[in-house]
Parts: structure tokens; C-alpha cells; sequence
């Protein structure tokens, strides 16, 4: 049995440490679980190419011989996609400008017309799903990425340290609690109920979560250690070194056919699922290759694919570090925690739960806020009797529904707007993160100047109004027939049903909110019924009266 001391001490850590890392982790949460989806919200956002339908793997060969007679530009490096869709409609694509930070200034595709005429469009890849998945990374910070992601890491370490004071305090009622949802009028006792359950159920995927979140955050000094420990002059120099090696290969040798590479790495590696190949010519003019592929009984490094070098000459893999199920032993240990963070390992299962425990983890984060502010209510009613809640208490209500519910409703109403933007503006991910932000920031000030208990139903209102936007743009493009809906297929239906689904939810949500604030204590800061504020907040005693 713990002693109840330790339990207590424990306690204050998990409730101030939930408190300062809780609506940051909110925002991480609540977009990591919509990046499991990044492939379909891509489709659905990401307007059609005007482009003939995409050559025959058997001819790409013939369209990147044309494609570099016309664009020498592509010379030093292209991309065959083996798998073409809404996401890659051109068999043959490269970059134009821009840094491996930042991304290519343009993307350009080229097809065969129906006379064997050579066509080039620039493809516009909506960058509304980046967005979101930059949320997920920095925790909504609008930061430059070295500066959010240290951030990020100290959260995420406050964020281990609630896990394991959480589990000690629910150590000596765990069988009693665990199973033991009290539905009720006590709403305080319900969601500590819920929240404990959520937080035992789903435990080990909060530890994997918070684990990897540390080590992504602090992997580039990890890398610099390890640098400077094994390999001399740093790992970057080793990685040149091993890049540039003189190739075995006689000068003007030509590259092996993109379905002769394909049918090669088929033979070398059975399940693997090639997307794209990727060829890229170094500084003394020879051509490596990378190929991006998929084997679900694997977990892979990338978020959606694993990744192998091979020898575009002849199709043979060439490096095995990242390739699933075929990887050396430590660099297969280091993948595992990107895996388990991704989620992209077991197929659409294993997706589809990630999703729901991002859900689950966002709301967690959400109830220990609300769960603390009625607790502290309790006490000081028992202690003073009615009275209205503190300055603080206030403060932390209002930031927890504006944090939160700004952040639905930001990255809904970003994504409706992807379909209405294209086209017409410009800078597409500026104008998707001023909406963003600009509706969060909203979002915050809304709810402090109409308190948590107004503004947590208006703003519910607003995330199931924002959601609802998004299969109504679907549906508007419908209507308009030639102007929509865009890639009209599977995976964008997904994304418009879990839209409505979202949106009935958050309506039902809004009026249970606006119920409990009409007919919950006057004294909670969920309440409408206003009491007069105490003339000195310091105070803890006298009279109150409803007003």
C-alpha cells in the first residue's frame, strides 16, 4: 500500500504539470490523429492537374528521355511515381528551387498527349495537410522549427512526468476505479471516472508517444553526440564519404528502365510495395537512386513508406538501413520508435486505432483541465460556502476552451477553405496558416470575453459549424458539376463522412455544454447564472448573491 503522503505529492505533480504541458498536448493530440489520414485530406484538398492520363510504367523510360530534352533542368534529378493518383498524377515530376528544409520553390509534371505530344503542368499540392501535421510536430507553437521542436521536447518530458505520477495515484483504487464508470448527476466523479479509464486503457500508447516525441525533438543533438563519439570528423562527413564513393560503372552506361528497377526489387524484396523511385545525379554526374515504398508487415522510417537506396543502372538495392523487414539490427531498433510513433506499421487496424487514441488523448488532456477546475470548486464551496470562483480559476477555464475548441475550429475551417482557395490565391500555406491562426486567436478571446460557460457552447457551435464546412464544400462542388467535387474517390468520401460525424458530435457536444451551463451550480465558472464578484479576490469569506 502507498503511503498517503506520496499519493498527494503525486498528485500535486500530475494536476500543475497536466495544467502547464495540457492544452499544448491538446493541439499535438488532436492533429496527430488527423495526420493518420494526411494521404486522403491531401486527395481532398488538393485541386486536379490539368495533365493527360499518366503514361504506361512501360513507357516512363520514353517520357523521362522527353522530359529532359525539353526541361535540361531536371538533370540533376527526377521522380518515376510507380503509383499515380489525385496526390501524384504525373508519372514523372521534379523539383524547381528550394532547400530539403523548406521544400522545392515549384513541382512540375510531364504526360503524353493523345498525339505523343509532350505536356508540363506545374502540380499544386494543396499544403493544407502540412500544415496540420507542423501543428502535431510543435505543438501549435508558431514557431521556426529548431526553436518549436526543443519546446516540444521539455513538453513532452512534463508530459512523461504526468504519466507516471498519473499511474501512481491511481495505484490503490486501480481494481476498484477501472471498470467503474459512475454515470450520474455528479458530473465532477463522471469525468474523473472517464479520464482514469482513458488514462489506464491507453497508457502504453501514451508512453510510446511521449518516449518518441523525445527523441524527435532532441534527435539532430542525438546526432551530434553520436557524431562526435563514432565516426570521425561527425556522422555528416561519414554520409558524404559513403555518398560519393567512385561508382563501378562505365561512363555513359544507360539507366535501366523504371519497370526493369521495379520487377528487380520485387525479386529482392517480396510484400515491399513500390510508390515511387527517385533519381538524383551527384556532383561528379553520377546517378543514385532512392526508392519509397510501403510493406505493412513492417514498421517503416517515413510517416507513410519505408525508404532503400538502389542502383538505378540495374535495379539492385544498394543500402538496406531503412528498407522493411530487411534492416540491420540497430538502425531496425531506431525505426521501431519512429513506427510506433507513425503508426504505420499492421495496416489500415492499426491506423484507424491510432486515430482513436489521439482522439482519446486530446480529450484526456481536455477533462484533467476540467476536472481540477471542479475539484478546486468543491472545495472552496464545502470550505466558504457559494461564492464565485478566483481570478485563476477563471483564467484556466477560458484557455482551456479557447486553446482547444480555437484549434478544431482553426484547422477545420483552414481545410474547408483548400477547395475555395485554389486558383485564386497565391501563397496557399501562408494564407491556410493565417486562417488558422486567426481563428484560434479568435477563438482565445472569444472565450475570455464571454467566459468559459458562454463561450465553451458558442465555441462548440463553431467547431461543429467549421467541420460541417468541410463536406458541405464537397457537396457544393457536386452541385456545380464541372467544378467538383475534386478526386472524387474513396478516400476523399472518408474524409467528408468522419467531417459529419465530427460535426454531429461537436453539436451534441454544444448543447450538452449549454444545458450544463443553464442548470449546473451557480458558483462553477461552466455556469451561466452569474454570482457578483467578490470585490477582493483574496477573499475567502462573505456573503455572495446571484445576479
Amino acid at each position: 500500500m502507498i503511503r498517503t503522503d506520496i499519493v498527494k505529492m503525486y498528485k500535486d505533480i500530475h494536476t500543475w504539470v497536466g495544467i502547464v504541458s495540457g492544452l499544448c498536448l491538446f493541439i499535438a493530440f488532436y492533429a496527430g490523429a488527423l495526420t493518420m489520414f494526411e494521404g486522403p485530406l491531401q486527395r481532398w484538398a488538393s485541386a486536379p492537374v490539368d495533365l493527360p492520363a499518366p503514361v504506361a510504367m512501360d513507357a516512363a523510360d520514353e517520357l523521362v528521355a522527353a522530359s529532359l530534352a525539353e526541361h535540361p533542368e531536371m538533370a540533376r534529378g527526377w521522380r518515376v511515381h510507380v503509383e499515380t493518383g489525385p496526390e501524384a498524377p504525373a508519372r514523372v515530376s521534379w523539383d524547381v528551387g528550394g532547400s530539403r528544409r523548406t521544400g522545392p520553390d515549384a513541382v512540375y509534371g510531364t504526360g503524353f498527349d493523345g498525339d505523343g505530344n509532350l505536356v508540363t503542368a506545374e502540380l499544386h499540392a494543396s499544403p493544407v495537410a502540412q500544415l496540420i501535421d507542423t501543428l502535431h510536430q510543435q505543438v501549435g507553437l508558431p514557431l521556426d522549427h529548431e526553436i518549436a521542436m526543443p519546446i516540444m521536447g521539455g513538453i513532452s518530458l512534463l508530459y512523461a512526468i504526468a504519466l507516471v505520477s498519473g499511474v501512481i495515484i491511481i495505484l490503490p483504487s486501480l481494481m476498484k476505479d477501472m471498470f467503474n464508470l459512475r454515470l450520474g448527476k455528479n458530473l465532477k466523479r463522471m469525468w474523473l471516472d472517464v479520464h482514469n479509464a482513458l488514462g489506464i486503457f491507453s497508457l502504453p500508447f501514451h508512453i510510446v508517444m511521449a518516449l518518441t516525441a523525445v527523441v524527435f525533438a532532441f534527435h539532430d543533438q542525438i546526432y551530434d553526440i553520436q557524431g562526435e563519439a563514432f565516426y570521425e570528423g561527425g556522422i555528416e562527413a561519414q554520409w558524404a564519404q559513403d555518398v560519393h564513393e567512385d561508382p563501378d560503372v562505365a561512363p555513359g552506361t544507360p539507366l535501366a528502365a523504371p519497370s526493369q528497377v521495379v520487377a528487380r526489387m520485387g525479386e529482392q524484396a517480396p510484400g515491399f510495395r513500390v510508390l515511387t523511385l527517385q533519381y538524383a545525379r551527384d556532383r561528379d554526374g553520377y546517378m543514385g537512386g532512392r526508392v519509397m515504398g510501403q510493406d505493412v508487415r513492417h514498421g517503416m522510417r517515413a510517416p507513410t513508406y519505408g525508404i532503400a537506396e538502389f542502383d538505378p543502372y540495374t535495379g539492385d538495392f544498394t543500402g538496406f538501413d531503412y528498407l522493411p523487414g530487411q534492416q540491420p539490427f540497430w538502425e531496425g531498433v531506431v525505426t521501431s520508435f519512429f513506427a510506433l510513433h507513425f503508426g504505420n506499421f499492421g495496416g489500415e487496424p492499426v491506423r484507424w486505432g491510432y486515430f482513436v487514441f489521439g482522439l482519446a488523448g486530446a480529450f484526456l488532456f481536455y477533462s484533467g483541465n476540467l476536472i481540477w477546475i471542479e475539484a478546486r470548486r468543491k472545495r472552496l464551496t464545502k470550505r466558504h460556502g457559494e461564492r464565485p470562483q478566483p481570478r485563476s480559476t477563471r483564467v484556466l477555464g477560458a484557455l482551456t476552451v479557447g486553446v482547444a475548441l480555437g484549434s478544431i475550429a482553426g484547422m477545420s475551417l483552414t481545410l474547408a477553405a483548400a477547395k475555395w482557395m485554389a486558383g485564386l490565391v497565391d501563397d496557399l500555406e501562408a494564407a491556410h496558416t493565417w486562417i488558422y491562426y486567426l481563428t484560434f486567436l479568435a477563438a482565445i478571446g472569444w472565450a475570455f470575453w464571454r467566459g468559459a460557460a458562454h463561450g465553451g457552447a458558442d465555441l462548440l457551435w463553431l467547431c461543429a459549424v467549421t467541420t460541417l464546412l468541410i463536406p458541405l464544400t464537397s457537396l457544393f462542388g457536386w452541385l456545380l458539376g464541372d467544378a467538383g467535387p475534386w478526386n472524387w474517390s474513396g478516400p476523399v468520401l472518408l474524409v467528408d463522412a468522419v467531417a459529419l460525424a465530427g460535426a454531429v458530435c461537436f453539436a451534441a457536444f454544444a448543447r450538452m455544454t449549454r444545458h450544463r451551463a443553464l442548470t449546473g451550480p451557480a458558483d462553477s465558472v461552466w455556469s451561466a447564472k452569474a454570482l457578483k464578484p467578490l470585490e477582493n479576490e483574496g477573499e475567502v469569506s462573505g456573503e455572495t448573491r446571484p445576479v
